[in-house]
């Protein structure tokens, strides 16, 4: 169940020993087009069909491959830095098959890495490629005609109910009312489904916990800020401690020359970034996040989440909010009028300019203002009142269940999870090296 990376990397894997359907409640990736919001030269979206389909979430993303193992979730607490980085490989060689560009990875220098240092900031040097949102449904879709030829079907537009269980053994699942056999199920239903599996884990008794989820603003600012930063890495992560609640903010999601467009969440919508190869913006965006963990009486962090997207799209009309960083700074709201001052142009125009402070926790507030304070020390700019805040942008994968050797769920036999909505991965690799390391347990078992 699940047609993004992990899916889809399971199912090549699967392929040749096994009779693999693969369902979705989304659409082809040719079919998976935006809505509104035609630029004069080129598309950029603020209404799209993002969190389904073919590809997944990650299908109508910009293709950033972070090929580390450290980076994009827990894989490595589970199997050890060489088993993930030897997945890893193996992704970044299907994508290449695929249409994703063949160079060599970037590797970052060391300069941006001790400037950060020395104000108190990691910089965290990975290897990564990109392959732009103009590209990556090309290469999407050559996936899906490559499973196809191997025997995969694929029913799309078709809703998970449930899966079905008899002595703590997989059946099958419900699928739009109707049941479907299967002698093994792997649920990779992503973020947006994460909510979904934690509750077929409590109907089967399978333990769960409840992962920290991120909540922040998508930041966007002149490509010329962030233009050095760039070149030493295509995405740079950067992570800090803010001052007054020692919490952890952290970078996300880079887009050199990007657009920002409208993402979609259970109770809300919010902000997100693309990057394209060959159509360019003046600016660049990224993610600004707080990691936020509960404990009793609340640990449901997904819950808590849908809180704040519920609000924000309160306040902001059903449109994501829109401030410059100078308006919040002094307690007042953004409206139109005042974002005509700025000479930052706002490459997403679905939204409502306003006050984020009245969307988000205090906290979060406080952990924006603070660390990107401290990210200018070393990306001089980025704190500038010019700099425009997109909110909410929230990362749900909030649900890990319990599970066994090849994330086998701990209750019940031949029954699987995999990638974001998991809560092991964040992000197209690891989310693939998971359905990976999925289907060899399942090969393994086909074989005895």
């Amino acid at each position: 169940m699940g047609a993004g990376p992990g899916g889809l990397m399971a199912a090549r894997e699967l392929a040749e020993c096994a009779n693999v359907t693969i369902v979705d409640k989304g659409k082809d990736i040719g079919k998976r087009t935006c809505e509104v919001m035609k630029g004069k030269d080129c598309i950029s979206c603020s209404i799209c069909n993002v969190t389904a389909g073919v590809g997944g979430a990650s299908g109508m993303s910009d293709g950033k491959l972070n090929l580390s193992p450290l980076i994009g979730g827990d894989l490595v607490d589970f199997l050890g830095v060489q088993r993930t980085q030897r997945l890893v490989d193996m992704v970044d060689a299907y994508f290449v098959e695929h249409g994703a560009p063949d160079e060599a990875p970037h590797i970052p220098s060391t300069s941006l890495q001790q400037s950060a240092a020395a104000n108190g900031i990691e910089f965290i040097p990975i290897k990564q490629k990109h392959i732009g949102s103009d590209m990556l449904p090309k290469v999407i879709g050559s996936m899906k005609k490559d499973l196809e030829k191997r025997g995969v079907k694929f029913m799309l537009n078709t809703d998970v109910d449930s899966i079905t269980a008899r002595n703590d053994r997989v059946t099958g699942v419900i699928a739009n009312g109707n049941q479907l056999l299967a002698d093994f199920v792997l649920l990779a239903p992503g973020r947006s489904g994460s909510t979904w599996l934690g509750e077929q884990m409590k109907k089967y008794d399978v333990p769960i916990k409840y992962m920290p989820i991120d909540v922040g603003v998508r930041v966007e600012v002149p490509a010329v800020v962030y233009d050095e930063a760039v070149k030493t890495n295509w995405d740079p992560k950067f992570l800090m401690y803010t001052p007054t609640y020692d919490d952890r903010v952290r970078t996300f999601g880079t887009c050199p020359h990007g657009f920002v467009v409208q993402d979609t969440y259970e109770s809300g919508v919010g902000a997100i970034g693309h990057s394209q190869r060959n159509c360019r913006s003046n600016n660049t965006n990224f993610a600004f996040l707080t990691k936020i963990g509960l404990t009793e009486p609340l640990e449901n962090t997904n819950e808590y989440g849908n809180t704040i997207a519920e609000q924000a799209k309160t306040i902001g009309g059903g449109k994501p909010l829109l401030q410059r960083l100078g308006d919040l700074k002094k307690g007042r709201r953004s409206t139109w009028e005042r974002l005509k001052r700025s000479y930052v142009e706002p490459t997403l125009r679905f939204v409502t300019p306003g006050d984020i402070s009245m969307a988000l926790p205090h906290r979060v507030v406080t952990d924006i203002l603070e660390g990107l304070n401290m990210l200018d020390r070393v990306i001089p700019g980025v704190a500038a009142d010019s700099t425009l805040l997109y909110a909410p942008e929230i990362k749900f994968a909030a649900v890990r269940p319990e599970t066994r050797d090849h994330f086998e769920t701990a209750v019940i036999d031949n029954l699987y999870v995999c990638g974001d909505g998991a809560g092991v991965t964040r992000g197209i690799v690891p989310a693939a090296a998971m359905g990976i390391e999925c289907a060899e347990g399942i090969i393994e078992k086909i074989e005895k």
